[in-house]
């Protein structure tokens, strides 16, 4: 199973879209077979849930995101899961066992401007997916 997991120093960030990267892991059989952090490509409406999807990804893993996007990426067959905290590490590790748990998103609507990558830092055209 492919999972993303918006990250911010080592810790599972806040905000998901605003993120300033994310940690694409790889887990099959309860191992993880590859793990990587990629630069947040930007954040518009719809943007991130398409491009996790072209990459193969199944589930995003964030401390908040709010209950729209958590629609676009069911639309698109990826599991939001939200009210995450901690090191990615230990959230990997939670992945690998099959006990990583959500919970209440961490963030309010509007709660993540000022916070990380805003809306006009994005590196894709608008018009692109």
């Amino acid at each position: 199973m492919k999972i993303v997991i918006s990250t911010d120093s080592g810790q599972v960030s806040a905000h998901f879209g605003r993120c300033p990267e994310f940690t694409l892991v790889d887990i099959v059989d309860c191992e993880v077979k590859d793990k990587n952090t990629i630069p947040n490509p930007g954040h518009s409406p719809g943007y991130l849930p398409r491009y996790f999807h072209d990459m193969g990804v199944e589930a995003i893993v964030a401390g908040g995101m709010g209950m729209r996007a958590q629609e676009l990426f069911r639309e698109f067959g990826i599991e939001a899961i939200a009210g995450v905290t901690g090191s990615i590490e230990e959230v990997i590790d939670k992945l690998a066992a099959g006990e990583l748990e959500g919970g209440e998103s961490l963030c309010r609507p509007g709660a993540g401007r000022g916070y990380g990558v805003e809306k006009d830092e994005c590196d894709h055209e608008d018009n692109e997916h």
